[in-house]
């Protein structure tokens, strides 16, 4: 590591002049938010509340400082008293606690016993827990049978892989190189996983007391969850088709019968349709899907069909927003979605008619204030949700009606001594007239009047939405004296699909002067210093970030992370090959090569100024490493100052670690430093 290099990542920043030590005598101010703090945070994921709405089990996610690890377990809480326990602590990758249909008992998956997740039971009157698999695999998408005796998952079942690199016999006692790796399928990697080993995802059911597993599924295409019952049939999704890995976007609802295996298929179109629940009653599925048209964004719809498959239709059509999860309760389903920068729920009758809940949700990431949330519940319509606001991260709330009510204060007591970063609703109009909502977190100590230097960070996505939740990249960057802008420009998600469509086949295009309206506006409300303007963002963001840079020099420096830079090579090299180039290019690159240069940011190399930090995770298989190094190789070669790190070991979340989300933060704010005026 070069000198340069390890000053940016461990060396201190600026201190506002709000938080600078007091003159003797006076009371010192609370501490600021630093990135050692991200090792006190826990949050909460995962709420799953049991029929009965008395107790919730929960993911609780917090960080080990000694293994420098995130550590999941699971806690039980009262809804009544609030009292909690914990179930299932210790290293392991605990998660995804589910409830038996009578409550009585919890079935989790747990590395808690050695090396690779199993399925566990946890008998709730007694207290006692078994693990009730010997699997060669992680098992997903865990769902109990109606009568509690069995419990279907999803597993990766190996395929020989092709043997035509086969070398010759190895003498006994002899030390080889590894085996050559072959690939033979489009998609041959994926983001967070690596290079995809042979085999497909296929379906099993086993005894909730135990016992050998039995496999219902074969074949040489994957099965994909949530997985449901419906009587002694299992629902899921996948796409039978043989030329399946070419169709990224297809998948029908599938029922396989849980004695013989016996499976047909629900549903018939050109599109995706998923997530399917069964009501109370066993006579109606719910379930999720859109019509693939091409576009680069469809919003999901809410979509009911007798048990057999007949009778399939759409309901609460008029709702404008893509709906994430379906659940039911009694003889009504409750959906999720995004509304303008939050997460909330709806009822939903049969019929279609939509009732919002007045309850806020948060997302457990905690980095960027991404919308979302964790939810479940009851049979009588109690709610369990994950709530949270800019100051405070995930914890567990229940709701009933019209109230909600926090059953868990996970950081309460140890933020309460924190001075953080305060976030104000600054929304912008783009000069054509577009509303583009952002929201900005000043620093600690914010005088009204200052003007104080600003970072613009830009969400990824492009589909997806920030709003005003925790996040410990904004409390630091904040800590350091900078107001954090964050708009939601066109093509974020939860303001209507025709909002989402203002970037269909034309992005980043479209957000260049939806960014720089919600800059100005930040400036207008004498917040943003217009002599000291930052800019970053990451995957989609990290594309913005490089764009703009090729748009304006009004940006005293940037920090592009994890970013797309050359459309061509994203499109053949990235986990999303066979999608990329259809869906948001409108073909391949060979096809239309002069869309795909106009579009990417390396076309605008010859234009930037702006000093460049480029970040990229050293595993991102979703904007690879290629991206981030053509990005510095260009500016480098034009002697603009650039500089790029890489994060080892991370996917493209770039966090995989909690000293690497520190350093990372850390290094951003130490390069815009240099280029900021005192």
């Amino acid at each position: 590591m070069s000198l340069a290099v390890a000053a940016l990542l461990l060396g201190g920043t600026a201190v506002p002049a709000a938080a600078q030590a007091p003159a003797t005598g006076t009371p010192a101010p609370s501490p600021l938010f630093t990135g050692g703090d991200i090792f006190n945070i826990a949050y909460a994921s995962d709420p799953q509340i049991s029929p009965d709405g008395k107790r919730i089990a929960y993911v609780r996610m917090s960080a080990d400082v000694m293994t420098d690890r995130y550590l999941p377990s699971i806690w039980l809480v009262d809804v009544a008293t609030g009292r909690q326990e914990p179930l299932v602590a210790g290293p392991g990758g605990n998660r995804s606690p589910r409830w038996s249909p009578d409550g009585r008992r919890l079935a989790y998956v747990s590395a808690v016993e050695g090396p690779g997740s199993q399925l566990h039971i946890r008998w709730m009157d007694g207290g006692q827990s078994a693990r009730i698999t010997n699997l060669p695999d992680s098992p997903t998408n865990i769902a109990w049978s109606p009568d509690g005796r069995r419990i279907a998952y999803l597993m990766r079942v190996p395929a020989d892989g092709s043997a035509i690199a086969k070398a010759p016999p190895k003498p006994e006692g002899a030390t080889w190189a590894e085996p050559l790796q072959v690939f033979d399928r489009l998609q041959y990697r994926n983001d967070g996983s690596g290079n995809v080993k042979p085999g497909n995802s296929q379906l099993f059911v086993v005894d909730a007391d135990g016992g050998a597993p039995r496999r219902l599924t074969s074949g040489g295409f994957p099965m994909s969850g949530p997985i449901a019952w419906a009587g002694d049939s299992i629902l899921l999704s996948g796409n039978r088709s043989a030329d399946w890995e070419k169709q990224p976007q297809e998948s029908e609802l599938l029922a396989v019968d849980a004695s013989t295996g016996e499976m047909r298929e629900l549903t018939r179109r050109k599109g995706p349709d998923t997530s399917p629940v069964v009501s109370d009653d066993g006579r109606t599925i719910a379930y999720l899907g859109s019509d693939d048209d091409g576009q680069a964004y469809n919003q999901t719809g809410l979509y009911l069909m007798n048990r057999d498959g007949s009778g399939a239709r759409r309901i609460a059509a008029g709702l404008d927003r893509s709906i994430g999860d379906v659940q039911w309760s009694g003889n009504q389903l409750f959906v999720s979605y995004e509304e303008k920068g939050h997460y909330r729920v709806a009822r939903v009758t049969p019929a279609g008619a939509v009732t919002p809940l007045p309850y806020d949700l948060a997302a457990a990431a905690a980095g960027r204030p991404y919308t979302g949330g964790d939810w479940s519940v009851a049979r009588d319509g109690t709610l369990a949700f994950t709530s949270g606001s800019a100051t405070r991260p995930t914890d567990v709330s229940v709701g009933r009606g019209p109230s909600a009510r926090r059953v868990t204060s996970l950081n309460d007591l140890w933020l309460s001594g924190k001075r953080l970063g305060e976030v104000r609703t600054l929304d912008a109009t783009a000069p054509d007239g577009t509303p583009v909502p952002g929201w900005i977190m000043l620093p600690p100590g914010y005088q009204p009047g200052q003007k104080v230097p600003t970072i613009l960070e830009i969400h990824g996505g492009p589909y997806t939405s920030y709003g005003p939740y925790f996040s410990t990249d904004y409390q630091q960057m904040a800590a350091a004296g900078y107001a954090v802008l964050f708009p939601n420009v066109r093509g974020s998600t939860g303001y209507g699909e025709a909002f989402a469509d203002g970037i269909e086949k034309t992005y980043p295009m479209p957000n260049e002067k939806d960014l720089m309206a919600s800059v100005d506006a930040a400036i207008a409300a004498g917040i943003a210093d217009p002599d000291n303007l930052f800019i970053t963002g990451g995957s989609g963001g990290g594309l913005l970030s490089a764009w703009m840079t090729g748009q304006t020099n009004r940006f005293k420096a940037a920090a592009v992370q994890k970013p797309v830079i050359n459309w061509t090579s994203q499109a053949l090299v990235a986990d999303g090959i066979g999608f990329f180039g259809r869906y948001w290019m409108g073909g391949e690159p060979w096809e239309k090569p002069e869309n795909y240069w106009q579009r990417s940011p390396l076309s605008l190399a010859g234009k930037v100024k702006t000093p460049t930090l480029v970040v990229v995770g050293g595993e991102d298989l979703r904007t690879p490493n290629s991206e981030a190094e053509q990005w510095y190789g260009a500016l480098r070669v034009q002697g603009v100052p650039a500089m790029m790190i890489k994060v080892p070991g991370a996917y493209h979340s770039l966090d995989g670690r909690p000293s690497q989300a520190a350093a990372r933060v850390t290094a951003i704010l130490n390069w815009f430093d240099r280029y900021r005026s005192k």
